[in-house]
């Protein structure tokens, strides 16, 4: 467990420090496949989208957030999804530490362009919808039973 919070803890830290954000830079190519997953497993990719909820007139309400999640992410990902509290913290330009309660949406889906085409839109959806400078988003491959 510590070996996977240990790399979960560095990818996150390397895609914050690389500043990669929707927008800034064409969306994630498809990732390597997984290692054999097996009789009961077959090859996904992971996504973790990371919500912040501070913006210039105030946080994300609750009632908007649950729009959110209505509206724009369960008529695209409608197979299923999971969505944790989380708090977060970064380096501001200027050198400072900001942080801000957030979202993170855990999504397990195929590998293909069209997804990738929709995780976009609804990272674009969240940052017009709230103000939003970024949203982090990391895939990783990974053997998935349903």
């Amino acid at each position: 467990m510590r070996t996977i919070l240990t790399t979960a803890s560095t990818t996150l830290l390397l895609t914050l420090a690389l500043g990669w954000q929707v927008g800034a830079r064409t969306p994630p190519q498809a990732v390597e496949p997984a290692a054999t997953c097996g009789t009961d497993g077959r090859p996904h990719v992971r996504t973790t989208l990371y919500f912040g909820l501070s913006r210039p007139t105030g946080a994300v309400s609750s009632a908007e957030w649950d729009a959110f999640l209505r509206d724009t992410v369960t008529p695209r990902f409608p197979d299923g999804l999971t969505v944790v509290e989380a708090s977060g913290q970064w380096r501001t330009p200027t050198g400072q530490v900001a942080r801000e309660q957030s979202k993170v949406l855990l999504l397990v889906h195929d590998d293909t362009a069209a997804a990738r085409e929709t995780l976009a839109a609804v990272v674009a959806d969240y940052k017009m919808r709230f103000s939003q400078k970024a949203v982090l988003w990391e895939s990783a491959a990974v053997c998935a039973t349903f």
